[in-house]
């Protein structure tokens, strides 16, 4: 398992939850993870904020291995901001995807249509028992990526022991990233709720 599948079930588990994640915000986080896999992977270093690629090699998983060569090669280097949005775009349902093939989560489908409901549910599984052993644990990079994505009340104050500066520097852009998509997602609001309030009249 990873860290963007463990964070994918920890934000889909009511039980480490205290509220549900917007999509657009997990798939930064996860694209966030994937960088701190491939650094722990010595797949990638970072230079400053920028995402130098190392030597290519099988990972093991079909997601990282995608992330991999998803990599810009050439310098001038991509920086850990413009690959959450590049990466992110769509990860959501790409994560969700691999756990539903895997047997990890089920989403459950209407009898008398191929459109698939909302709810989703995490089956008791090694990967789920992996997840919410980091979570219970307060794995400190696990826990700064899901409170980064907003599921719970009262983020963790408790972050201290992150020391590496790669780790410092992914986790900072996911938390400011996702500050931006929420900023992103007000101001459309604004601007529905006054263009509806046009259409109304006085």
């Amino acid at each position: 398992m990873t860290t963007a599948r463990d964070l994918l079930i920890v934000t889909l588990d009511s039980t480490a939850a205290d509220r549900p994640a917007e999509q657009g915000d997990v798939s930064l986080a996860l694209a966030g993870a994937e960088l701190l896999d491939l650094a722990d992977a010595q797949a990638i270093t970072l230079d400053d904020e920028h995402i130098v690629p190392g030597p290519q090699h099988d990972l093991g998983d079909r997601l990282l291995n995608e992330a991999v060569s998803a990599l810009v090669r050439r310098a001038p280097y991509e920086s850990v901001e413009e690959w959450l949005w590049r990466r992110g775009r769509g990860l959501h349902g790409a994560y969700l995807a691999a756990l539903e093939a895997e047997g990890d989560i089920i989403r459950p489908r209407r009898r008398w249509s191929a459109v698939r409901s909302d709810g989703t549910a995490v089956l008791d599984s090694p990967a789920r028992s992996r997840a919410a052993e980091r979570w219970a644990s307060g794995e400190p990079v696990l826990v700064a990526l899901a409170d980064a994505v907003g599921i719970r009340d009262e983020p963790s104050e408790d972050l201290a022991e992150l020391t590496d500066e790669a780790v410092i520097t992914v986790l900072a852009a996911v938390s400011d990233a996702v500050t931006e998509l929420a900023a992103v997602r007000q101001r459309r609001s604004i601007e529905d709720a006054a263009f509806d309030n046009i259409w109304r009249g006085p």
